[in-house]
């Protein structure tokens, strides 16, 4: 066992070596010249792990490389590089810089994605959907986009169609999409909630901040409660990984992401046309 799957799945691989064209690009993208680790830093993960620093005069992204192939020769399988990957992005790691974490983690997942990984927003190593071209990640938006606009989803629901997210797999853009919900209801309200205590604060109460109908008839509000109850549902499925312990994560296909993305897409123009009933 040498990582952790999806839905905290562990997955086997400790017998599993990764390409030479898949430990270039993670050295790359970790040792990156503007966003990646700095000289000192490899050195000290490194020796954390118990991997050889084989020439450190070289530049970081050789060094690095030379470092992981020697290691992987070595031991006969890749568990030392995944060790070095998760020590590296140890999300405590930025406390100080927090503004690098992200950066990193978006370059080294295009990495990630050719050995079939990824880093979640907590640092974790997920197993994830494997690409084996820089143009799969690309035609996956593309079909993903093309497949939405014939639905004539809301515009807003396209935004996260993009290839960065699906590099990973289809339920990073279906995640970003749920939160983007949440943005919404956050900027017309001027509150800060989140989750169910945001659904609750502004489409319960009597009267809601926002309403999606006239709250007339018994009807309409059971509508209503409906609503909140699906926008609850929503956001328990697709939690925030940054500001949850509890993490939901699994493999999704296309077709299930364009349900979902779907079902984003109806509550967005419902929060669109919800009016603010006059508060007594």
């Amino acid at each position: 066992m040498d990582g952790q799957g999806s839905g905290g799945k562990r997955y086997k691989g400790a017998c599993m070596y990764l390409t030479q064209d898949q430990l270039q690009a993670i050295a790359d993208a970790l040792a990156d010249t503007s966003e990646g680790l700095t000289g000192s830093e490899i050195a000290f993960l490194l020796q954390s792990c118990r991997i050889k620093d084989t020439d450190a005069s070289m530049t970081k992204r050789h060094r690095l490389y030379n470092a992981f192939a020697h290691e992987q020769n070595q031991r006969k399988d890749r568990t030392p590089i995944l060790a070095f990957i998760r020590k590296a992005m140890k999300p405590t790691r930025f406390a100080r810089e927090p503004h690098r974490f992200e950066p990193m983690r978006a370059n080294l997942n295009r990495a990630l994605a050719f050995a079939g990984m990824s880093v979640d927003a907590s640092g974790k190593l997920l197993s994830a959907v494997q690409v084996g071209t820089l143009g799969e990640a690309e035609r996956r938006a593309r079909e993903l986009r093309e497949d939405l606009l014939s639905r004539g989803v809301h515009p807003d629901v396209l935004i996260f169609c993009k290839e960065e997210l699906l590099h990973d797999n289809y339920f990073h853009a279906v995640l970003e999409a749920v939160k983007s919900v949440a943005d919404k209801v956050r900027k017309r309200t001027g509150l800060v909630d989140d989750g169910a205590a945001l659904v609750d604060r502004v489409f319960g109460g009597n009267p809601p901040m926002l309403a999606i109908n006239s709250l007339r008839t018994k009807s309409e509000q059971d509508e209503q409660k409906g609503f909140t109850n699906l926008l609850k549902g929503a956001f328990g499925m697709f939690r925030n990984p940054t500001a949850h312990e509890a993490r939901v994560n699994w493999m999704m296909s296309k077709d299930d992401a364009e349900d979902l993305l779907s079902l984003v897409s109806l509550i967005h123009r419902r929060i669109d046309a919800a009016t603010m009933p006059p508060r007594i």
